[in-house]
């Protein structure tokens, strides 16, 4: 435990911050897998929608520092490959 008066203030800034980021990552998370369960289904419309909604979350969680910048990027390149893949199947 630390003893610093700074030291216990970091500690609890620790602990909030740990809070927020691990919300905002479990959100991003499950809008991914709302995602890719819709892509299993082969629905195009709500594929789409859900993908716009997942694309503003990684986008967030890069912009918050969740996540690094290219791992945000690399993991949007490839749901909307996966988007595409289905909406060429659907045409």
């Amino acid at each position: 435990m630390p003893i610093m008066k700074s030291a216990k203030k970091r500690l609890r800034q620790n602990i909030k911050h740990n809070l927020i980021n691990r919300s905002h990552k479990t959100a991003l998370r499950t809008q991914i897998k709302k995602f890719l369960s819709i892509v299993k289904e082969g629905n195009v419309q709500a594929a789409q929608e859900e993908l716009r909604l997942a694309m503003k979350k990684l986008d967030q969680g890069a912009t918050k520092g969740i996540l690094h910048k290219n791992t945000a990027s690399r993991r949007k390149s490839r749901l909307t490959k996966k988007f595409n893949q289905i909406k060429a199947t659907a045409q």
